[in-house]
């Protein structure tokens, strides 16, 4: 039998009508349980226009930012603080604007410079830090590209100085593509929880390369892996070019990949060894699979992943789980992966309206008394509750191999 999921029949929370930086959408949320009590923190991708920054003959740009909510009573209920955003991308324009001092204190690029996205909250060796997809600049009104006939709006506040120069930089590369870059920041709870939000995030660097692919879908494992005798960082993501990657011309589509590292400094570059974890295969995933967010510790060497799959803009996104298991002196193995959809938007309130396309994407995930509270983003605007047995869940994936065939007949 498949295991239970429980949802709200209305979202935790919605765009902040007059609030300029959250009144259009607020969605894809992390969340992390506090060490100290079941009080669960949660950052949330917010955006709105943006006018103070708009270009004569543009649209509005939307940069994207990130707001703090905290709950209290186990997911039912949240305290968001509308009052400023938690992080804000720096919105610069001209070259000299474009940097940012990074946690050792030197002036980098600033890959987060435009938008602030898809907050995941992982522990790295007994600390806390958090992933988000960035763009250099930010796009116009970006759902208009899903409606017909579409309207791109992704370079509008792409400068024109980026296009008279050297193409040798990496960074201009993704700068004129305007795709999105993994970064990662450091994050400190403390200062979360009580509002001084200038002090919760130090920002670290990218974690993918944006003039090898567009990149989402990024984590890493808690503790370093040992893989071909060396102690190594192990990371998932998903690019949206695969034909760079392993395996890539035989995969085609966006797929799950692992990667290792030294240092994590090194994963964006040439130094990170990168392999293939699972591409897509069922009929719901069609266009693209991603890991949804960090993975779940089950036992000393299996580990849960959240994954979602799309099959086209009418059937959207949808989750489910796969369970991988750590190797000796190798990379993880997909050992079990449900066939099914497990969630999907049902309720009227997920049904997509700026978007042609149903959308139920989970971003964050804790356990509190062996029960999986999950967050999820609803129709690319709102923040939705589910919680399940994390237990159950786990023994109906387990009934099947790593191609989701199965592997016993259970009793009902």
């Amino acid at each position: 039998m498949k295991p239970q999921f429980r949802y709200l029949d209305q979202p935790v929370l919605e765009p902040m009508p007059g609030c300029a930086w959250a009144d259009k959408m607020v969605l894809n949320p992390a969340i992390v349980k506090d060490p100290e009590s079941d009080t669960i923190h949660m950052l949330f991708r917010a955006t709105g226009p943006w006018s103070e920054k708009k270009r004569e003959g543009c649209h509005d740009p939307y940069p994207i930012f990130l707001g703090y909510a905290k709950s209290d009573d186990r997911g039912q209920t949240w305290d968001a603080d509308f009052s400023r955003p938690a992080l804000a991308p720096a919105l610069g324009y001209e070259e000299e604007e474009l940097y940012i001092t990074d946690i050792d204190g030197n002036r980098v690029r600033n890959y987060a410079n435009g938008c602030i996205e898809d907050p995941r909250i992982f522990p790295i060796e007994g600390e806390l830090y958090m992933s988000v997809a960035c763009r250099i600049f930010p796009p116009g009104p970006y759902w208009l590209s899903d409606q017909e006939p579409p309207v791109e709006t992704r370079f509008e506040y792409v400068p024109d100085w980026i296009f008279h120069t050297s193409d040798a930089d990496a960074f201009v590369q993704t700068a004129r593509a305007n795709d999105t870059v993994t970064v990662l920041y450091k994050l400190n709870l403390d200062q979360l929880k009580c509002g001084n939000y200038e002090h919760a995030f130090a920002y670290i660097g990218p974690l993918t390369e944006g003039h090898i692919s567009d990149n989402r879908d990024v984590f890493l494992f808690p503790d370093k892996m040992r893989i071909a005798d060396q102690e190594r960082y192990v990371m998932l993501h998903r690019p949206m070019n695969v034909k760079p990657f392993p395996e890539g011309e035989c995969v085609q589509k966006p797929s799950i990949y692992l990667a290792s590292a030294n240092t994590i400094e090194e994963f964006a570059s040439s130094q990170a060894e990168h392999r293939l974890l699972a591409a897509p295969i069922f009929d719901w995933e069609e266009n693209r699979i991603g890991a949804s967010w960090p993975p779940l510790k089950i036992n000393e060497r299996e580990w849960l992943i959240p994954y979602h799959g799309k099959k086209n803009v009418q059937f959207g996104y949808t989750q489910s789980f796969m369970i991988v298991e750590e190797q000796e002196h190798d990379y993880p193995i997909l050992t079990h992966r449900c066939p099914d959809r497990l969630m999907y938007a049902e309720r009227e309130w997920e049904m997509p309206s700026d978007y042609p396309t149903p959308c139920l994407f989970t971003t964050g995930g804790v356990i509190i008394d062996g029960e999986l509270i999950m967050a999820y983003g609803a129709a690319d605007q709102k923040v939705g509750i589910s919680w399940v047995n994390l237990e159950q869940l786990i023994q109906h994936i387990r009934q099947y191999d790593a191609e989701g065939k199965q592997l016993h007949t259970t009793s009902v």
